[in-house]
Formats: structure tokens, sequence, C-alpha cells
């Protein structure tokens, strides 16, 4: 009898271990963890860069626009600028952190000293630029040298990532690999061949994925990034599972050991 129920015990424990083994592996994902995994290995490429677009000026962007001429009173009258609330700092919430720039307005246009409403949205630099230029000609002799940078050149990257956040961008270029590795990378639940990216333009939002396992992205129109772009990582399923173990930790922990008793009761009496 007493071997019986050894014997017994010890076929519902291997059981038991065969349950939690298929269990973990059944949690464990096969994903590809490599970007651009189908790349050669061992092998160099070369290709010409043919998807670089150059940012369009949208409605609520923040422009810094500087004006250098011969005559100083023109510079001072053309750099007065309108003071705004400083959006990289956390003291705006007192009002104490400004900075200067010129909102373009829902409708495209921004208030500019002597000129007045001027319409940038929907041109790049450079062709606000030359539109700028043009307009001051009218007002000042010579030719002026005008600058114009974005107070708001930034991207959001949030989900499976290290460090989900905005992030400014000062030099207004920024490839989809520069931005997941300024949030600290992907995690391994993250999908690579699933990544979304968030992109308004002229009043419309677009959804796109990409697939950074596959090399054909670098030639992508959304591998270089937009200012307000969102680069969102979906988690896979078994992040989900993850999580959700996490939440229901004490209850899995609970029904362990009534399972652990119940197998203890039916060996030692069955």
């Amino acid at each position: 009898m007493l071997y019986t129920n050894k014997k017994i015990t010890s076929r519902m424990y291997k059981i038991f271990y065969v349950i939690l083994l298929l269990f973990t592996f059944s949690c464990k994902t096969g994903r590809d963890l490599v970007y651009f995994s189908d790349l050669q290995a061992n092998s160099d490429q070369s290709v010409n860069i043919v998807n670089t677009l150059d940012p369009k000026i949208q409605p609520d962007d923040l422009l810094s626009i500087t004006v250098s001429t011969l005559n100083p009173e023109s510079n001072a009258l053309f750099n007065s600028g309108i003071l705004l609330p400083n959006l990289n700092n956390a003291n705006n919430i007192n009002g104490n952190a400004i900075k200067e720039g010129y909102l373009v307005d829902k409708n495209g246009f921004i208030s500019f000293p002597v000129l007045g409403q001027v319409k940038l949205a929907g041109l790049s630099k450079e062709e606000a630029t030359k539109k700028m230029i043009n307009e001051l000609k009218r007002y000042i002799k010579g030719e002026p040298i005008v600058n114009i940078r974005y107070l708001n050149f930034r991207v959001t990257v949030i989900g499976e990532v290290s460090r989900p956040s905005t992030l400014a961008v000062p030099t207004e270029k920024i490839n989809i690999l520069e931005a997941l590795g300024m949030a600290g990378d992907m995690t391994v639940y993250g999908k690579r061949e699933n990544v979304l990216i968030i992109r308004e333009k002229e009043g419309k939002r677009t959804i796109t994925r990409i697939n950074l396992n596959d090399k054909e992205t670098l030639n992508s129109p959304y591998f270089y990034l937009q200012q307000n772009d969102v680069v969102y990582v979906e988690p896979d399923k078994s992040r989900y599972r993850a999580a959700q173990a996490n939440t229901n930790r004490t209850y899995t922990s609970v029904v362990v050991g009534v399972i652990s008793i119940a197998t203890l009761i039916i060996t030692r009496f069955f």
C-alpha cells in the first residue's frame, strides 16, 4: 500500500511539472528581435538616400524667425518677435518661462512686425525663407538675411520602449532608429515588424505601419520622422500575459497553493 501511494505521488508530481513546463514555454516568444534581419551578413551595401523630405510648416507650429540687415533700427524692429510660453520648461506651469517665437495660426498665417499677416503653412523652411526675404525687400534696402527654425520640432515615442517620452529635436532631422535610441530602444516585447507611426499633415491624420525587420523600411518615406509624429511600439501577446500574470500574482499563488494541497490530499488518502 505504501509503495502504491509513493507511485501515485510521483506520477502526480510529474504531471504537475509537465503542465508547468508547457505553460512556461507557451509564454515565450519566437519574435525576431534583430533590426533589418533580412540584410545579408558580412556584406557592404551602398544606396542613394531618396526618402528625405523637408518638413512643411503646419498650423500650430512655433517658429523662430530672425532678420539681419545693415540697418540696426530695422534689426530691432523686425526681431521684436512675440513672447509665448516655453513648452520645454516645467516652470511654464507658473508662467515664469517664456520663449520668442511666431505661432502659425489655424489658417497658416503668422503675424510679423510691419509685414502683418504672412502665410507660411505648406512651405518648407527654404521656401518660407525666400518668401520672407521677398516680403522684407519692400521695406528695407539691400538683401536681408532671414533664419527660420522650428521651436516645436519634437516627436513622441510610446509603447514598448524603455523610456516613453516626447523628444525635442534641435537638428530638425531624425529617423525612427534615432528616436527609438533616444527612448531607450524597444523592449523584448516590442513588435519590431509592426511599428505604428501617426502623422498629421495638411489637416489629415495618417496612420502607417512599418516593419523594422525589413531592410526596405530604410527607403520608406516614414523612415525619417517629421515634427509632431507619434511612434507607437505595440506589445506582443506575451506582454499581455506577463502583465496579467503580475496583476493576478496573489490570486495565482493562492490557486497554486490550493492545487498543491489538493494533490497532497489525493495522494495521501486515495
